[in-house]
């Protein structure tokens, strides 16, 4: 082994710890037994992500990695988490999604220190998950302007306005909802927002709330909605939001964990999609020998695995930075982009191995490969990380009025 490749595979263990690889190796066999049979049955009839799996990924503290274990969690980092979702969006990216509406959402929680203390343990194992509405219909990447409005009335917001985009709004205990305010930020002249959090019965929309769900052309195990509030009356806590007036800056806050866990997921779809891929490779035969035989595939295989594996290990770096406390901003931009632009690439080529049958429901890859696409565009799309990116590098752009 040269030195070069000996110094890389320390610094790769050094990462990969004996506890980590064990909750790896937790997640990959949980996902090989519980998740990709449920998503090979579910997926090609858009069904839900049942219940009862829900409740043995909180049993396994999947939704409680990030929250304190003051607080009922497991009191673990970005690295575990995303560890944890790459292998889990290897079965299903619903369901490595969907460990963020327990991670991602404790810190919103609101109440009483007694009230805070039992949802966020209750959160922490899969019984209490929230929904985010933030885009709108004409509102996407920009979220400083959106229409929604609350207005204070007492000890209540009330909620009126339109809301795109919200996964899982029937499904979760709550839903935070970002709002605009009417008076601007004094130093800024920004509208001022909040996150209103909206508590509603499991399965059903909140009271005063409409909508219907979006007709997608992946991402099943749970719907995405369009929703409408009118008049929705909902608790103003101190706590709802962060500082009141600056919803938006406390959703931005919360945007770099989000994006690693992004890239975790499109990592663990090229590498579900590589494996069938390889599989299959193996199995086909064509002019009397395995398809794999040919170097056309092996080049493509070995070109898949290389990009891969580098954003893999952007993802170990950036997620060991994030649980330092050093600023990385432009890396999970970074990791984001170039994990998300690999992922589609790479499941687009599975898909190509696999020929004709690669373009039927009969193999997962086409799951993986609509999954993917929609990975460039959530979490900020490509051209919001390119432009993070370039503003770090270069300044932000001048221009002549």
């Amino acid at each position: 082994m040269s030195e070069k490749t000996a110094a890389s595979a320390a610094s790769n263990l050094s990462y990969l710890t004996e506890e980590r690889l064990m909750m790896r190796d937790l997640a990959r066999n949980f996902t090989r037994d519980e998740v990709t049979p449920v998503a090979n049955r579910l997926d090609p009839e858009k069904g839900d992500i049942p219940r009862e799996l829900i409740e043995k990924m909180g049993d396994l503290g999947f939704f409680g990695i990030l929250i304190p274990e003051e607080l009922g969690g497991l009191g673990l980092g970005a690295f575990e988490y995303c560890l944890v979702a790459e292998e889990l969006a290897r079965g299903w990216m619903s369901v490595a999604s969907i460990i963020a509406r327990g991670n991602g959402f404790y810190r919103a929680i609101s109440g009483t220190e007694a009230e805070r203390r039992e949802k966020i343990a209750a959160m922490a194992r899969g019984r209490y998950l929230g929904a985010a509405a933030l885009s709108e219909p004409q509102t996407g990447s920009d979220l400083s302007s959106v229409s929604c409005r609350a207005r204070r009335d007492g000890d209540e917001w009330v909620v009126t306005g339109n809301k795109y985009w919200c996964t899982f709004a029937d499904g979760a205990d709550f839903i935070s909802v970002l709002c605009r305010i009417d008076e601007p930020l004094p130093e800024s002249g920004r509208p001022r927002t909040v996150s209103v959090i909206v508590e509603k019965p499991k399965g059903e929309l909140p009271k005063g709330v409409t909508g219907s769900p979006i007709p997608k052309i992946g991402y099943f195990g749970w719907k995405t909605w369009e929703l409408h509030f009118d008049e929705v009356r909902a608790p103003a806590r101190k706590e709802t939001g962060g500082a009141e007036g600056r919803g938006f800056q406390a959703a931005a806050a919360g945007l770099e964990i989000a994006r690693a866990h992004t890239a975790a997921r499109s990592i663990g779809l090229a590498q579900a999609a590589l494996d069938h891929a390889i599989d299959y490779a193996k199995e086909r035969v064509q002019f009397g020998e395995p398809i794999s035989n040919f170097q056309a595939i092996r080049f493509k295989i070995a070109t898949m695995a290389t990009e891969i594996e580098a954003a893999r290990q952007l993802m170990y770096y950036t997620c060991n930075e994030i649980d330092a406390g050093n600023p990385v901003s432009m890396q999970t931009s970074m990791v984001k982009y170039f994990a998300s632009e690999m992922s589609e690439r790479v499941t687009s080529e599975a898909l190509q191995i696999l020929g004709g049958a690669g373009y039927t429901t009969l193999h997962p890859v086409e799951r993986y490969w609509r999954d993917a696409r929609l990975t460039k565009i959530f979490e900020g799309t490509s051209e919001i990380q390119q432009r993070i990116i370039s503003d770090r590098l270069l300044g932000k752009p001048v221009r002549n009025k």
